[in-house]
């Protein structure tokens, strides 16, 4: 109950414990929580909010010592651990020594799916992709840029320059006589460019000749673009170019 009376040498309201306890909370919660400070402040203002901790980096990381064999490379990237829970390993494929390794963008549905560097219509697109050159999928060896299916996630700089480190390592220890970066994400990882940029020219990845190209997944999208990819091929092939 509220009561007139004198208050700090005046006239003022009057109130009881619990109505005192109420306001001295509700002061706190605004902020006021001195009688007297030396500097004022401006306690309405929203607290400095703590910087969120940085993602973990999808790609696997190389050992100190890395393997040294392909095999055991491949035993490693079955270990590896991916981006989160819902991540789900995509192994390469093939021989030591292929004609052509083919290095495809990080796997997506289907490929998790076929458990397969490149699944479903493009898998199919891809192998007469190799038919026109004179190859089968049994002299090529397949692998993605990060062997892991992540819904939802992209790799960022950091991601690249790691997924890059690892698939030199992978390349030297598969010795293929060519390479085929297929999509945007691999010639930026191993050669720092653009598809656009990276396409129609030779260029060498661990001395290896490689040629840039669309994947095939945005040539069933694209059909135009097979023109293209065609020259890219004949490219690779021409040993004098």
């Amino acid at each position: 109950m509220v009561r007139d009376s004198a208050c700090m040498g005046g006239l003022g309201p009057q109130i009881d414990g619990a109505e005192a306890l109420s306001v001295l909370e509700w002061w706190l919660e605004s902020g006021v929580d001195v009688l007297v400070d030396e500097h004022p402040r401006n306690w309405i203002q929203e607290k400095q909010k703590l910087a969120p901790e940085p993602e973990s980096e999808s790609a696997p990381q190389l050992e100190a010592k890395a393997p040294d064999t392909l095999a055991l490379f491949r035993e490693w990237l079955a270990r590896a651990p991916g981006a989160n829970g819902r991540s789900k390993a995509v192994l390469p494929q093939g021989e030591e020594g292929a004609e052509v390794m083919l290095i495809a963008e990080a796997p997506g549905r289907e490929e998790a799916a076929a458990g397969a560097p490149i699944g479903g219509e493009a898998a199919a697109l891809m192998d007469r992709m190799l038919a026109a050159i004179g190859l089968h999928r049994a002299q090529a060896y397949l692998a993605n840029l990060s062997c892991f299916y992540a819904p939802g996630t992209k790799p960022n700089s950091r991601g690249l320059e790691e997924c890059a480190d690892t698939m030199r390592r992978h390349i030297v220890l598969a010795r293929p006589k060519r390479l085929i970066l297929l999509g945007d994400a691999p010639a930026r990882a191993l050669l720092g460019k653009s598809l656009t940029e990276a396409r129609g020219r030779i260029h060498r990845v661990e001395g290896i000749r490689a040629v840039v190209t669309f994947h095939p997944r945005l040539l069933l999208d694209r059909p135009s673009d097979k023109a293209g990819a065609w020259k890219d091929l004949l490219l690779l092939m021409d040993d004098e170019a």
